[in-house]
């Protein structure tokens, strides 16, 4: 169906330059080039695209040669971005079958139906039913500024359905983060999943055991720091799909989910949604600090128990533990376990802060993450914590004399925290 500008929403005036010039340049060079996926899907919803993609029916090669600031990437998907700037603008040639195609460099699939290769090219018509959403396989002319809907996706927008195309079960098993997209798309732009599209994810979550941890991790990334982290993760659960990126946090969850790791993982969600949608920035190592820390308290205070070392020792090898396993499902980089590694180690150094340690703590990269920590667990454990917060909040904005007069009713009570050093023996020098 061929819908006339007269008959929908989308203007170029919302449409990046950039991605502009790619288009006008591919159409001038006598190649078919369309606006394709989720701009033109969030154009039609009134929404801001986050980027802008191009499909056309020229290769890979041919894109190379007409743009100078382009590069080839991938060798599952083999792609274009041509480089403006901060600005990327992708460009994909069309999509054909596999059915026919014998040719291992160009496609290629496994035993369980995923394609480890997908570079067969064909028509538009074939590369909108290789799509995996209808919402997503909406296609937008920069020549005659039409709209193109192969698949009934502007009724399925209209209506607030996410529908695959195809046989869901074939399109799932093709590539299994389809299943976490599905549940993406649906918590962000609000939509419901279609049944059939629904129906076979429980089955099938598993085989997202199958996709490389480094995928995933930048997968969760999507799912939780969108803006919209907290309805997703409500949707990861509904779907059974929670348990294959987080199997340590699934292990602990309570009957009656109420248990304190629930509910500073609700809080954590909501509160990194909010900081999104205001514009602030957010740490995914203050996520994954605040998301792991009560299995981490957990498997510590177990190790102190069965093998009789002291907490803080039971405690470090723990967050090897922890942060090890997580690893295994999702590939978290180092630079992030570390930052990790200090929000937890500042949790065991918070409550003393006698002398001088207060202000050195103040100093330390992490100690805000810390606290919001600190704050995060206060709020859910109440009791001695909670008063180790508001001192820590009230301390943070006195001004220097009321800071000493904090410092020094410290010195004035029991602190079980507080170390006690033993005199040093004087050892007499020997006489020359």
């Amino acid at each position: 169906m061929i819908i006339p500008r007269a008959q929908h929403t989308i203007s170029r005036q919302d449409i990046s330059d950039n991605a502009l010039k790619v288009l006008y340049r591919l159409n001038k060079s006598g190649y078919e080039a369309y606006l394709v996926g989720g701009g033109v899907r969030d154009l039609l919803l009134n929404k801001k695209p986050k980027d802008f993609d191009i499909t056309t029916n020229a290769t890979p090669e041919q894109i190379r040669k007409l743009f100078r600031n382009c590069r080839l990437i991938g060798r599952r998907f083999r792609l274009a971005h041509i480089m403006f700037g901060p600005e990327i603008i992708e460009v994909a040639t069309f999509r054909g079958g596999h059915s026919d195609n014998n040719d291992k460099d160009a496609s290629q699939q496994a035993n369980n139906g995923m394609l480890l290769r997908d570079n067969v090219y064909g028509s538009i018509t074939e590369d909108a039913n290789r799509r995996d959403f209808t919402i997503n396989s909406l296609y937008y002319s920069a020549s005659d500024f039409t709209l193109r809907d192969f698949t009934g996706g502007l009724q399925d927008l209209q209506q607030g359905v996410i529908r695959l195309i195809g046989d869901p079960e074939v399109r799932y098993r093709e590539d299994p983060v389809r299943m976490l997209r599905a549940v993406r798309f649906a918590a962000k732009l609000d939509m419901k999943i279609e049944p059939a599209t629904a129906a076979p994810i429980v089955h099938l979550a598993h085989l997202l055991n199958e996709i490389p941890p480094a995928r995933l991790f930048e997968e969760a990334l999507k799912l939780l720091q969108s803006g919209y982290g907290y309805a997703t993760y409500q949707q990861l659960r509904e779907h059974h799909l929670f348990e294959s990126l987080f199997p340590i946090i699934y292990r602990n969850f309570t009957p009656q989910g109420d248990g304190n790791m629930e509910q500073i993982l609700n809080q954590v969600l909501k509160n990194t949604d909010n900081r999104l949608q205001n514009g602030k920035r957010v740490n995914p190592a203050f996520l994954f600090a605040a998301m792991l820390w009560y299995p981490l308290v957990e498997h510590a205070q177990k190790l102190a128990q069965e093998s009789g070392l002291v907490y803080y020792d039971a405690f470090a090898l723990a967050m090897n533990d922890i942060l090890d396993e997580q690893c295994r499902t999702l590939s978290i980089p180092k630079r992030i376990t570390a930052l990790v590694r200090d929000i937890w180690q500042l949790q065991l150094r918070l409550p003393r802060r006698q002398g001088k340690k207060a202000y050195k703590l103040m100093e330390h990269p992490k100690f805000r993450a810390a606290f919001d920590l600190l704050q995060l667990r206060a709020d859910i454990e109440k009791g001695e914590l909670q008063k180790l917060s508001h001192w820590w909040d009230e301390f943070q904005q006195a001004d220097m004399q009321r800071q000493k007069s904090m410092l020094n009713s410290l010195d004035d009570e029991p602190s079980r925290h507080r170390r006690t050093r033993r005199p040093r023996k004087h050892t007499p020098k020997p006489q020359q």
